[in-house]
């Protein structure tokens, strides 16, 4: 049994949240309950988002890491998706549904490179610290977008395009410039503090299976109380399906420039979907939330069927 809950973690996570909210949804005696703890899970998950981050770059060689070619290719096609779809919003003044649609796939694009993308990496053989440093990169790429184009597209009565700049860059850079800081001070000037934090194996992994049990609550949540139809909901994972591959794609069609294809098509492909639901439902429409939330499903996928014909031809060589 525990055998099959460390190899089905992520699965076992999502399916865990999505019962935790259907059972405290449908049973009227856990109604005190739920009020209580929805407040709290939703100041858990930037807090779990910081842990996340915080581990994992314990564990980075910050002297190995140095930027090449193909980061820079990557990151320009993410921010020339981000810029596509925010021009269709802005320019064809997108609201209603259609809006929900193009705020879906966008959360999927601003999203930063998971921080589970250099361990899946180094499974395809590819380069453990050039990955890494994409990962610094791109979650420096998303705590300056988001700021700058979520004001532009969901504005409060009360809120100047100036003051939801300020609001959403705090939360977001401290959920993702902070925990980079620090980690490099632990690294560097608490040797001790450190060598305890890194000799826990898959520590972060683990914090991020519990923190996609909140998020696909939540996910889940908003599917079940979204007032809109079935066939819109299939809508919006469908189109994540399409991004997800386009955005694989492109990554490998950058990265065979350079000899980088493995590394280039998950820098650009397998995205932090758990940071995307919480931006998503924080900033957005919260049924803008399912499109990182079928992202997770496509992506896994994609990265279940590289690593099998990666296995595949080792075993044939």
């Amino acid at each position: 049994m525990i055998k099959l809950l460390k190899d089905w973690t992520l699965p076992v996570a999502m399916a865990f949240g999505a019962v935790v909210y259907l059972v405290f949804a449908n049973v009227p005696m856990l109604d005190g309950i739920a009020r209580v703890a929805g407040p709290v899970f939703d100041h858990i998950v930037p807090l779990f988002m910081f842990f996340i981050l915080f581990v994992t770059f314990c564990k980075v060689d910050f002297h190995k890491m140095r930027p090449v070619a193909w980061h820079f290719w990557t990151g320009l096609f993410q921010v020339l998706f981000i810029m596509i779809v925010m021009g269709i919003i802005l320019a064809y003044h997108v609201s209603g549904n259609e809006l929900i649609l193009l705020e879906a796939l966008l959360t999927c694009i601003v999203a930063p490179c998971a921080a589970a993308a250099p361990v899946v990496t180094q499974k395809l053989g590819g380069n453990l610290e050039q990955m890494t440093t994409y990962t610094f990169l791109s979650n420096f790429i998303t705590a300056l977008f988001i700021p700058l184009c979520f004001p532009m597209i969901e504005r409060g009565e009360h809120l100047t395009f100036w003051s939801a700049f300020v609001t959403i860059l705090e939360g977001v850079t401290t959920v993702l410039v902070v925990p980079m800081l620090l980690a490099y001070v632990v690294k560097h000037y608490m040797k001790g503090l450190h060598r305890r934090i890194v000799s826990v194996k898959d520590l972060s992994y683990y914090l991020w299976a519990f923190s996609l049990t909140i998020v696909t609550g939540v996910t889940v949540k908003n599917i079940c109380n979204a007032q809109t139809s079935a066939l819109f909901l299939m809508m919006i994972a469908l189109l994540g399906l399409v991004l997800c591959i386009v955005q694989f794609a492109v990554g490998r069609w950058i990265g065979h420039y350079f000899g980088c294809t493995n590394e280039a098509g998950q820098a650009l492909g397998q995205k932090n979907t758990a940071f995307a639901i919480w931006i998503a439902y924080t900033y957005l429409n919260p049924l803008a939330s399912v499109g990182p939330g079928c992202y997770i499903l496509w992506q896994n996928g994609i990265n279940s069927v590289e690593i099998w014909q990666h296995e595949k031809l080792k075993i044939e060589n």
